[in-house]
Parts: C-alpha cells; sequence; structure tokens
C-alpha cells in the first residue's frame, strides 16, 4: 500500500546518528533519531526531544571536563572518597548521567557551518536549519496536507524512520578518554516503515494538537514523517503511549512447554503520537521557513 509513498518520503527523510557515554563507564551507546527536510534551502523539522540533544552537547561535555578538572586538584589529598563525592554532587553525576554527546547528520548536506535550532514553545517539535553548507544531499522535500479536514480517525497512514542503530563507526579512545566517530565500520542505519490507522485526534485547550496511532511509533523513530499513500505529510512521529487495557492476570497457573507455571501479567497497548501538521505547518510560519503544500 505505502510501497510508492516510501519511495517519494525517502529521499528527503534523514537519520540523525548518536554516541553517547555516560558517567564513569566507557562503554558507548548508541542511538539514532529522525528528522526531514522541508525545502530546498537546508531546513528539517524533528522533535524537540531530539533538538534538545543536540542544543545541550557541549554543555554536558563541559560540565564533565569541569568536574575532571577539579578531581585531578584534589587527587593527592587525603580522603580522597569525601572529596569525590561532593564533586559528584556538585556536577550532579550518577551512573546513569551523560557525561559525552556526540551527533552525526547522515547524508543531510556536505559540510556546514552551523546547526540553528528553534525549539517549540509547548509542542514536541522543532526547527533544524543548516547553515554555511556548500551542497545538499537529500533529495527533494516534503509536500503537506493542505485540506488538513481529511485528518480523520480510521485513515492508514504510515510513518518512516531510523529506529535500529545498526552503525558501528564508533569508538572509544583511551589515549584521550573520549568517544568518537571513526572512518571504519558501518556508518548506515536502516530505514523502517510501520503503518497504522488513525485512532483518536489529541487535544489541546480546545485545539487539536495531535494523531494518535494504532501502532506504536519506535525508537529512533521520533522526528520521523507521518504520510498517506501518496506521500503527503499528515504530522510527525513524536511519542509512544501506553494505555492500560485493564485484562489483568495475577497468579495464574498456564501450561508452557508442557509445564504448569505461575504467571502475572498487566496488558498494555502501545499507540503512537504524532504531532499534527497544521501545528508544524504554523510554526514554519512563524518562525519564517518555506514549505509546500500539496
Amino acid at each position: 500500500m505505502f510501497v510508492d509513498a516510501i519511495e517519494r518520503i525517502d529521499p528527503f527523510t534523514r537519520p540523525l546518528h548518536s554516541i553517547v557515554r555516560l558517567y564513569g563507564h566507557n562503554e558507548i551507546i548508541p542511538g539514532s533519531a529522525t528528522l526531514f527536510f522541508v525545502n530546498e534551502e537546508g531546513c528539517a523539522v524533528t522533535c524537540k526531544h531530539v533538538a534538545e540533544l543536540i542544543t545541550n552537547a557541549d554543555s554536558i561535555y563541559q560540565n564533565h571536563l569541569n568536574f575532571l578538572a577539579e578531581r585531578r586538584a584534589v587527587q593527592r589529598e587525603k580522603n580522597i572518597a569525601h572529596h569525590l563525592s561532593r564533586l559528584e554532587e556538585k556536577y550532579r553525576l550518577r551512573p546513569e548521567t551523560l557525561v559525552r554527546v556526540r551527533n552525526s547528520f547522515v547524508n543531510c548536506v556536505d559540510v556546514f557551518r552551523e546547526v540553528s535550532i528553534d525549539l517549540h514553545p509547548t509542542q514536541d517539535l522543532a526547527i533544524l536549519r543548516f547553515r554555511g553548507y556548500t551542497r545538499t544531499l537529500y533529495r527533494s522535500y516534503a509536500t503537506f496536507l493542505r485540506d488538513t479536514s481529511r485528518v480523520k480517525v480510521g485513515r492508514s497512514l504510515c510513518r518512516l524512520g531510523y529506529p535500529f542503530p545498526d552503525f558501528t563507526n564508533f569508538r572509544f579512545n583511551p589515549a584521550t578518554d573520549d568517544i568518537e566517530w571513526t572512518t571504519e565500520g558501518r556508518t548506515a542505519s536502516p530505514r523502517f516503515p510501520i503503518d497504522g490507522i488513525i485512532t483518536r485526534l489529541l487535544t489541546e485547550n480546545g485545539d487539536v494538537t495531535g494523531i494518535e496511532m494504532s501502532t506504536p511509533g519506535l525508537r529512533g523513530q521520533s522526528g520521523g514523517p507521518l504520510f498517506d499513500t501518496n506521500g503527503l505529510i499528515y504530522g510527525m512521529q513524536s511519542a509512544t503511549r501506553h494505555l492500560h487495557l485493564g485484562f489483568d492476570i495475577e497468579n495464574r497457573d498456564v501450561l508452557v512447554n508442557g509445564r504448569k507455571t505461575r504467571v502475572s501479567n498487566y496488558p498494555f497497548l502501545n499507540v503512537g503520537q504524532c504531532v499534527h501538521v497544521d501545528v508544524i505547518k504554523q510554526f514554519l510560519r512563524e518562525r519564517g521557513v518555506k514549505y509546500y503544500e500539496g
């Protein structure tokens, strides 16, 4: 059903690859997200929570560098454990705290001077503008739905993104005590579509701001386009909601591989939440970004 539409969407939908390091660990955690371009001028949209990971990368690393500088200063002090604990508290460092984030915009533009980011004040939406590039690597750009009365419950739509970070072009460098990108390994992650039907329109203060889908958006699809069979953009994948179904089972004996086993189960329905196309278009107009409708 969506074969032709995916071929129209793919040329302007791109992955954002990220590698992160947590405090006290040398392991590298790869991750991915999605963005899509809205015009020929290097302007794209993605989720606010994705864009914030980009904007906060430098401050996260600087906080860690400041901690390391103070830690070196107290290494010869007595009761080092006490000083270390005090510094960890000062810099808000826990085992799960991010201390390094590196991002790579895959096949977006050749080189660029900066990426300016506009964050929506209330919705999970952001605009990215690449500046200082010489050539775009994406082909074509989004066409947004003009007649938004077509956004109705029961309509089949699809999302495209990069939920499975299969890239391996990164490493931990012990000489610099840092994580870094490399020229070796896999540099790509596979695109992944997931379809569903509109189940509900989501409102805030009486205004429709979101679209709920019958299937979940997968991790890494955040920022990916929501589109119909013609490739028209209806919205953008934002989050997944977990709806408790109420069909709970507690301490029930069932047969598993021929053996009686006691189980409990609390099922949830995972549904996708997308930013509505009207919200995206309005934000683009407010920020003076050109876009196309069809």
